[in-house]
């Protein structure tokens, strides 16, 4: 089996869990009235450059053995847009309403890595 293609596979399972348990640590904390911290903020930006490096093995994988479904390369670009996105759109909001969206940002982004995966 090719290199590229495992990692491609055990980094897509390490993100569901990881943007599972961002996008529940945002919604708390929206619940609680608090805005997003320092740490929830980095948080996020690493779970985005995760997600750009699974891109990158992806496309790897794909040069090498090519996607038996493309649509999961449609799912692999909305993952790595969904949170830089939805974080346009949510900065300048009240502090507790960016935290809430940046959580339903991150369970949505984890729904897509699920269902590229299942797309594979």
């Amino acid at each position: 089996m090719d290199i590229a293609l495992l990692l491609h596979g055990v980094m897509a399972r390490a993100i569901v869990m990881y943007l599972t348990v961002i996008g529940g640590w945002g919604i708390v904390s929206g619940a609680r009235g608090r805005g997003p911290s320092g740490a929830f903020l980095g948080a996020l930006m690493v779970g985005v450059g995760v997600c750009v490096v699974q891109g990158l093995l992806g496309l790897v994988a794909f040069l090498r053995v090519g996607p038996r479904e493309p649509l999961h390369v449609l799912y692999g670009f909305a993952l790595v847009l969904a949170l830089p996105l939805a974080w346009t759109y949510a900065r300048g909001r009240p502090g507790n309403r960016v935290s809430l969206f940046l959580g339903f940002a991150s369970l949505f982004a984890a729904g897509l890595a699920i269902r590229g995966m299942t797309t594979s």
